[in-house]
């Protein structure tokens, strides 16, 4: 079958259904961090201790890292809007029974289940950015589509946290359910529909692993991102550490410099993806020092915080773009799934390691951590000319 959009839309970049994926996007942090700033609440909601309710985030992690491989494995020769539509469906049940259960371990397996919603979106999002448009916009339609997820984190959790405290946790959970159900109607309006994998056209998931090019790039995500996530995990003893407490100053100028990098990403890629990631590599890595030498100045902490901001707002975007363009489009999704469970496997590994250098050594060794992994990142980026980051 064809596929929907014609040469003349694909020209005119579909802005509303790249958007639709970016709202899906967004959607999938949102669903995912929200009971980071509602503890609290639910710990009450629920009856349990706040260490058990902070289980609600971890479960969903657990269901997007261990559901991405085989469900998009699975699924790859339906199509593609269905299992769109499929993604979205799962938040909006998964969070309606969040906003309704009383019952603790009813809310964590339908956390669970929320995060296999978000493996199956995070898998289809790259990729159906760029079946929408056409070569030369490839990467600023993925810039579009990635845009909903520095949104998220930057302004979605402070308001949710700040709407819980006047109507509930379990009315926040019940908008998020109202927005999946926005969502479906804005999908089936402007999103076309593509035809999965044909049994000629599959690979095995080792082919794709096993390619070079895809296995330079996953280490380059895994270093960047644990170095990432041992600062973002523990930003608050970082700072506190440096005798600074506006942590939420601190985080708002790291998400409108993450986002102002989107748009810089956005508008480059297509003809510097290499320049512009291993210069963002660059400077995280040199950001990494500022900030251990900074000695509490904070204007020096600030400066480096906006750089990070800077460094980490169009890293989800370059390296995607770099894995799509290492394979055939008939794996893009494939790889993407993989990509995923490598993204929330350096999330974990960022939130191990720094808890235990915080346990160990102190906040202060951070950023000597970071810089030993970047250096990592940075080397293999810079040999990975031919194969990957090309």
């Amino acid at each position: 079958m064809k596929e929907n959009t014609n040469n003349g839309e694909k020209q005119r970049l579909p802005i509303l259904g790249l958007l639709a994926l970016a709202m899906a996007g967004f959607m999938a942090i949102m669903t995912e961090t929200l009971p980071a700033g509602l503890l609290p609440q639910i710990s009450n909601g629920l009856n349990v201790s706040e260490s058990l309710a902070g289980q609600l985030v971890t479960l969903y992690a657990i269901g997007s890292l261990t559901a991405a491989i085989p469900v998009i494995v699975t699924t790859r020769r339906w199509r593609r809007r269905p299992l769109l539509l499929l993604a979205i469906c799962g938040f909006l049940v998964f969070n309606s029974i969040t906003a309704v259960s009383s019952d603790y371990i009813l809310t964590l397996v339908a956390r669970f289940f929320a995060g296999v919603s978000a493996g199956i979106a995070w898998g289809l999002i790259a990729g159906y950015a760029r079946r929408m448009v056409s070569d030369e916009f490839k990467g600023r339609g993925m810039a579009i589509a990635m845009i909903g997820t520095p949104i998220a984190l930057t302004f979605g959790v402070p308001i949710g946290t700040f709407l819980g405290a006047f109507i509930g946790w379990r009315s926040v959970f019940g908008i998020m359910s109202l927005m999946a159900l926005i969502l479906i109607g804005w999908v089936l309006w402007k999103v076309p529909d593509y035809p999965g994998q044909s049994n000629g056209d599959q690979l095995s998931i080792i082919d794709v692993f096993k390619t070079p090019e895809v296995r330079s790039i996953l280490f380059v995500v895994m270093t960047w991102m644990t170095a990432h996530n041992i600062l973002y995990t523990y930003i608050a003893p970082f700072l506190i550490s440096l005798d600074m407490q506006r942590v939420d100053l601190a985080l708002f100028l790291f998400g409108v410099s993450a986002l102002t990098s989107i748009f810089i990403v956005g508008s480059l890629i297509d003809r510097w993806l290499r320049t512009l990631l291993l210069g963002s590599i660059a400077a995280f890595t040199i950001d990494s020092v500022l900030l251990g030498i900074s000695g509490g100045n904070a204007i020096v902490i600030y400066l480096g915080v906006i750089m990070w901001g800077l460094t980490f707002g169009g890293a989800a975007t370059l390296l995607q773009t770099a894995l799509a363009e290492a394979v055939k489009d008939e794996a893009v999704d494939m790889v993407m799934s993989i990509n995923t469970t490598v993204w929330n496997l350096a999330i974990a590994s960022g939130g191990l390691t720094g808890g235990i250098l915080l346990k160990t050594i102190g906040a202060g060794s951070f950023s000597w951590a970071m810089f030993v992994l970047l250096l990592l990142a940075l080397f293999a980026a810079l040999r990975s000319k031919r194969h990957g980051f090309t």
